[in-house]
């Protein structure tokens, strides 16, 4: 199954990128604050990222990636339990799961999206290991 998880690839291509998740960990989108509402250029940042289910600290960089061991539903279950542990009703989980895997559906696998507000696009596409050719192939 296709997801959106946290990476730390192309970092830095932004000026104002930050990663504090650990990657690979599966990431939703949060409602940006009133503070970047009000000032998108000077506020915290967080309509520019994404959040870690499992660390609950945000990056700008999230990648598409394939876990075909993960199902729909303990992939709810995993945002549900991030999302309850944060302190977000976990009722969300179901919508949650179905906006990020409506994103990973949209995007190949080795995608790097970035987000403004609720504009999501490609960074980057980066070829995972499986699709990598070897060097004079």
């Amino acid at each position: 199954m296709k997801v959106v998880t946290a990476t730390n690839e192309t970092q830095g291509s932004r000026m104002n990128d930050y990663s504090f998740t650990v990657p690979g960990e599966l990431v939703y989108v949060q409602d940006p604050c009133d503070c970047d509402r009000i000032e998108p250029l000077n506020g915290c940042g967080c309509s520019r990222g994404f959040a870690g289910v499992a660390s609950a600290r945000a990056t700008t960089t999230a990648k598409v990636v394939d876990l075909p061991e993960l199902s729909i539903e303990s992939y709810t279950v995993a945002l549900r339990a991030g999302l309850v542990a944060q302190g977000w009703p976990g009722e969300w989980a179901p919508g949650m799961a179905e906006l990020m895997l409506d994103m990973a559906a949209h995007s190949p696998i080795g995608t790097i999206i970035e987000r403004s507000f609720d504009d999501y696009r490609a960074r980057a596409t980066i070829p995972s290991e499986t699709t990598k050719r070897p060097p004079g192939s």
